[in-house]
């Protein structure tokens, strides 16, 4: 059932790439809530794949779900590689790496509060 695109609030299409990346094996799946801190988005989601092959397919399967579901065309970057992939729904950002390329870039200690700021 597709939902209309002024019903597709950020915390719509938030639970809807969470549900897609649970589905499709989606590793270490961490939000993070961005309002008030960026314009990029209102929440950024950070997961991993265990293969290129997996990174590209859950990318995939990702923008697919949300075009059928919400008429959204989201932006998709680097899914080629399968190293990481960068898919913008303009209120959602959701990075799919690969376990050591995650662990190069390390973007959740960039945006997640530290326990010093609590």
């Amino acid at each position: 059932m597709a939902v209309a695109a002024t019903q597709a609030t950020s915390e719509t299409l938030l639970a809807a790439v969470l549900s897609s990346l649970n589905d499709d094996k989606a590793e270490d799946i961490v939000q993070i809530d961005l309002r008030g801190k960026t314009a990029i988005g209102d929440y950024m989601v950070i997961c991993s794949g265990r293969s290129s092959r997996q990174v590209a397919a859950i990318s995939e399967k990702l923008v697919e779900r949300l075009k059928a579901q919400f008429g959204r065309t989201a932006r998709i970057e680097g899914k080629n590689t399968g190293d990481w992939v960068l898919i913008d729904t303009g209120d959602v950002i959701v990075h799919v790496f690969r376990p050591e390329v995650r662990d190069f870039y390390q973007l959740e200690k960039m945006w997640q509060p530290t326990a010093a700021s609590n």
